[in-house]
């Protein structure tokens, strides 16, 4: 128990929020198997739970309206549900340590419960609710902000993946209309089976990122993602 209480410790410095009822905080990392160990050390974290997951919406709701003052609902949705994604969830509670405080029955930690992403996105939405419960919502708004850390280079990496050339495209097209963004091979190199090339891409004249691949369309797609990082931060900026 001692033990635990360290870790608990640890982990709150992790967060960069210290509980003023640290009961939360262990509520939020209870998983209902560990009352089948342990039926006194509850409630489990299915209330935390859900409490959080409508604190996460609105907190991520209101600073993308405030990050994006130009966007319709659609966009504004796309954003969210990017960054409310169970994988998402899951990659956060990871980097947060929450995987290494969780308290899990026997046989559940023996299939590998831990690195459980159901049970993990659970986690951090509790631990949202937890904060709420332990704070107020502006207490809440602050954490999840800080565990987020800048949404737009959240958001850069997490709509570019599957189509960085459309995600740019569709960044700078409002503003710049269809045609403003290039992309020029610069370099190609290797034998024909072993191909590299170099893209560019523009806007207009200006030079946003360059990119490698041994296709064409890998370049140009390494290339966007680049350039993702550099639109963004210059809209952050207007």
């Amino acid at each position: 128990m001692e033990q635990y209480e360290q870790l608990l410790g640890a982990l709150q410095q992790r967060l960069g929020y210290r509980f003023r009822d640290v009961s939360l905080l262990r509520g939020a990392l209870t998983h209902t198997s560990f009352l089948q160990d342990e039926p006194a050390a509850g409630p489990a974290n299915q209330r935390l739970e859900f409490l959080g997951d409508s604190v996460l919406q609105l907190v991520l709701s209101a600073e993308l309206f405030r990050l994006y003052p130009h966007e319709r609902e659609g966009p504004l949705s796309k954003r969210r549900a990017a960054l409310t994604k169970g994988g998402f969830l899951c990659q956060l509670a990871r980097e947060l340590g929450l995987d290494q405080a969780l308290r899990l029955g026997a046989s559940e930690e023996q299939t590998g419960g831990r690195q459980r992403a159901s049970i993990l996105e659970d986690a951090f939405e509790a631990l949202v609710g937890a904060v709420f419960l332990d704070r107020d919502f502006a207490g809440a708004h602050d954490a999840v902000l800080r565990w987020y850390g800048p949404l737009d280079s959240r958001l850069a990496a997490r709509l570019g993946e599957d189509n960085p050339k459309g995600r740019l495209q569709e960044l700078l097209q409002p503003s710049y209309g269809n045609r403003a963004v290039r992309y020029e091979v610069v370099h190609a190199a290797g034998a024909p089976h072993q191909r590299e090339y170099q893209v560019n891409v523009y806007l207009n004249d200006r030079l946003l990122g360059t990119g490698r691949g041994n296709s064409k369309k890998q370049a140009e797609e390494a290339a966007a993602r680049a350039a993702l990082p550099v639109v963004q931060e210059a809209a952050r900026a207007r």
